[in-house]
């Protein structure tokens, strides 16, 4: 029906896009992190694994990352927690409502993010919000110290900036149930409880695994949240990232670590997009 003309037209633009602005700067850092940095802070263009193996020789590395991976668990899990009955009560419950309820979750994400981490910041700070309420109803007569700069403090912040993107694939998995089998389930006897753990959750499986996914793969990535509320013990791996291609001016190590934070997410986007098809149904 197009000619060849028309399909280079359209096809190359977002071609060239990606090529330039993606895929170069992907091959930029893998090349980065096979060089080294010289005494007097310049990038030399040797190719070798030290910066590999000092990945696998400095604990501080892999352990931040370890740290990392198990802080951005805990928010997928609270994310999951939060978005999934939110998700099934719009989807099965909301009637008229859904679409105004729909509204109110995506609100939040029309404010900035650095506008909702300062708020957690104000909240959770020794003269915060919270600190004061309990001080004044007398439940503590300190602040507590353990809400903010620590991984507790990045952990809430997370939950709460990228839960409705753990809600998002949830409820469009749910909403295109078709509720037929919903009322077939039913009419063959099965008790509510039954019909959400043998139809409505099996089939919101791959939403369930898009919104890990989702919630996971941004929380691992993050470095504002850490940066401002986490303090010593709430740095991230990507804190670590931004150090070495800032300050200490280590592209090479920094890309290398970078990489590896690639490879992670793609074995994690592959490993879930199989999950989603061996669970989607049509």
């Amino acid at each position: 029906m197009f000619s060849r003309a028309y399909k280079a037209a359209v096809t190359l633009p977002p071609l060239v896009w990606v090529t330039v602005f993606l895929l170069m700067p992907y091959l930029l850092m893998f090349c980065y992190s096979f060089w080294s940095v010289s005494a007097s802070q310049t990038i030399v263009h040797s190719w070798n694994l030290a910066n590999y193996g000092q990945l696998l020789r400095v604990d501080v590395y892999w352990q931040t990352l370890l740290r990392s991976m198990w802080i951005a668990a805990r928010v997928t899990i609270f994310s999951l927690l939060l978005g999934y009955p939110l998700a099934y009560f719009l989807s099965f419950y909301a009637g008229n409502k859904k679409d105004l309820l729909y509204q109110l979750v995506i609100i939040p994400l029309w404010v900035s993010y650095l506008v909702r981490a300062y708020a957690w910041k104000t909240i959770l700070g020794s003269d915060g919000v919270l600190n004061t309420l309990l001080q004044y109803v007398q439940v503590t007569k300190h602040p507590l110290e353990f809400l903010l700069y620590s991984p507790f403090a990045v952990v809430l912040t997370l939950t709460h900036i990228y839960t409705p993107f753990a809600f998002l694939p949830i409820y469009a998995t749910l909403d295109h149930i078709p509720r037929n089998l919903v009322e077939a389930s039913h009419d063959l006897g099965a008790t509510p409880g039954q019909t959400f753990w043998k139809v409505i959750f099996p089939l919101s499986i791959p939403g369930v695994v898009a919104g890990a996914t989702f919630a996971f793969v941004l929380s691992l990535g993050d470095f504002l949240a850490p940066l401002l509320l986490g303090g010593p013990s709430g740095i991230m791996i990507s804190n670590i990232v931004v150090s070495l291609f800032g300050a200490a001016y280590n592209w090479p190590l920094g890309a290398a670590i970078s990489l590896c934070m690639l490879v992670l997410v793609v074995s994690l986007l592959v490993f879930s997009e199989r999950l989603e098809k061996k669970w989607g149904f049509s």
